[in-house]
């Protein structure tokens, strides 16, 4: 078993980050000791109610089921999940429970930070996504017709509890996804600025072949690397004002990925992929980085097998890059790498895109 801790020096405030392989039919008890209030509210994606509904051993009045895809993640859900808790009539004191991958995380999450101005929030990530990414840091946030994660807000949930055991009933492309983020750390590692060498790219080298077959205790440690340099941005930088902007990387063009395809045909982790490849090309094209460094990137993320994704045309992808919530006046930002795992921020207009 792991321990992290996640200190906000703004509010004062930090939280554990647990994890580890014991049997998911013990999480009920470990949640049941962090719990302030009498009631609770267990947001659960329907795939994960479907496998490991009866281990987790929560009655069917205590749940909201949550069905699975970027689709779920509106209005329409966020709305069902607040009459819920309505109707339950829950205290600031009580508490909503996310169990399942991130957009479970984001909406319940969303919905814990606006009931009755904030009450107590657990996340319970069952993707290899939400375990080294979502979970952690306190965004929350849902989806609208004009782009992603627009209505949202940062609140900082109680305690994370990572089982790995969640990932073994993963099927392939979900885990993969999730290893698009993971390879994302890889390339920002050093610009994390973390306070021990963490070595990800190292590691993913070494036991690429563990990962792939899933070895629960090289997950326990790459979800430990992942989270450690997550953390280390997030206490430095809570609300994305300057460093932890270094995270959005790959994320400019992978979320105009997704709206084009209207979140159907690609992963989140597979348009982050192909953010990332753009962010590579660009940066060569405008002399940052050199050939060399991109080829090694494309040697680190074709060894993890990521479903390839077609250029598409970009006028249409700067329409809707200029959407994106990091855009500002004529200028689309994009976290751009400049050295080996070394990012920075560049705000690029038009014609600097057209360029590529």
């Amino acid at each position: 078993m792991v321990k992290l801790t996640v200190k906000i020096n703004e509010q004062e405030k930090s939280y554990p980050i647990i994890i580890n392989d014991k049997p998911v039919s013990t999480l009920k008890e470990d949640i049941f000791s962090r719990l302030e209030g009498k009631k609770f509210l267990v947001v659960i994606s329907e795939k994960v109610e479907k496998i490991y509904g009866k281990a987790l051993g929560f009655e069917k009045d205590e749940k909201f089921i949550l069905k699975d895809g970027e689709k779920e993640k509106n209005f329409k859900n966020y709305k069902k999940l607040l009459e819920r808790a309505l109707k339950l009539q829950m205290t600031r004191k009580d508490t909503i429970i996310a169990i399942g991958g991130g957009v479970v995380g984001d909406l319940a999450g969303f919905a814990a930070s606006t009931y009755m101005r904030g009450i107590n929030f657990i996340q319970v990530p069952t993707t290899l996504l939400a375990c080294v990414d979502s979970s952690v840091g306190g965004k929350t946030g849902i989806d609208t017709d004009f782009g992603k994660n627009l209505v949202g807000a940062f609140y900082q949930p109680s305690v994370v509890f990572i089982n790995t055991n969640f990932l073994t009933s993963l099927d392939d492309r979900q885990f993969k996804t999730g290893m698009g983020e993971v390879v994302k750390y890889a390339f920002i590692e050093k610009s994390c600025r973390a306070d021990e060498e963490l070595n990800l790219t190292n590691f993913l080298s070494e036991n690429t072949e563990k990962i792939l077959s899933r070895n629960l205790t090289t997950l326990e440690k790459l979800i430990e690397i992942c989270v450690k340099l997550k953390i280390s941005v997030v206490q430095k930088d809570e609300k994305e004002s300057g460093l932890r902007k270094i995270l959005n990387f790959g994320h400019t063009y992978g979320h105009a990925v997704e709206k084009i395809t209207n979140y159907k045909k690609f992963t989140h982790g597979e348009a982050i992929v192909k953010g990332m490849e753009f962010a590579f090309k660009l940066a060569v094209k405008r002399n940052i980085i050199d050939k060399n460094y991109k080829f090694f990137a494309d040697d680190v993320i074709k060894k993890f097998g990521f479903k390839s994704i077609p250029d598409y045309p970009l006028e249409k992808m700067i329409k809707l890059m200029r959407m994106d919530k990091k855009a500002e006046f004529e200028y689309i930002t994009f976290i751009l790498p400049t050295d080996y795992s070394e990012v920075a921020e560049f705000k690029l207009t038009e014609k600097d895109i057209l360029k590529l």
